[in-house]
């Protein structure tokens, strides 16, 4: 139940906003034809970014040094300007007291929004424990 409130707060205090940063970042990919595989990328942190809690983003083992190039290159692409977005949307959300969990969670995106690739979106009750994960927020 927790986990729907803080989804919906987020929805309507930037979440949708900020997804659809994400959605017109993957457009500009598509539109660029080469980039297709960083578009895929975004819309799947798109989808994310618009129902963060109860998700997380793992790093994945296998990925390596096409993923490490591909960071490099979404980075001068659109990566800059997402994790400024999200930095913005997080200073407005620290403002009011019911943003704060909000925008702490905005500030955990950041490094997402620089370096997507070598990351997977899996629900947050399939973690072994100890695992290395960017948990946006877990509640059992």
């Amino acid at each position: 139940m927790l986990r729907l409130i803080l989804n919906v707060l987020w929805l309507l205090l930037g979440g949708f906003w900020m997804a659809m940063g994400w959605l017109l970042a993957a457009l500009v990919m598509f539109i660029l034809i080469i980039t297709i595989p960083f578009g895929v990328q975004a819309v799947k942190i798109a989808g994310f970014t618009l129902w963060p809690f109860g998700r997380t983003l793992v790093k994945r083992g296998d990925a390596g040094i096409p993923s490490m190039i591909g960071n490099v290159i979404w980075f001068l692409l659109a990566g800059w300007w997402l994790a400024l977005a999200h930095l913005i949307t997080a200073v407005l959300l620290a403002i009011t007291i019911i943003g704060i969990p909000l925008a702490a969670a905005h500030i955990k995106l950041v490094p997402i929004s620089l370096m997507p690739f070598g990351r997977e979106v899996l629900p947050v009750d399939s973690l072994p424990a100890g695992s290395d994960a960017v948990v946006v927020a877990h509640r059992r």
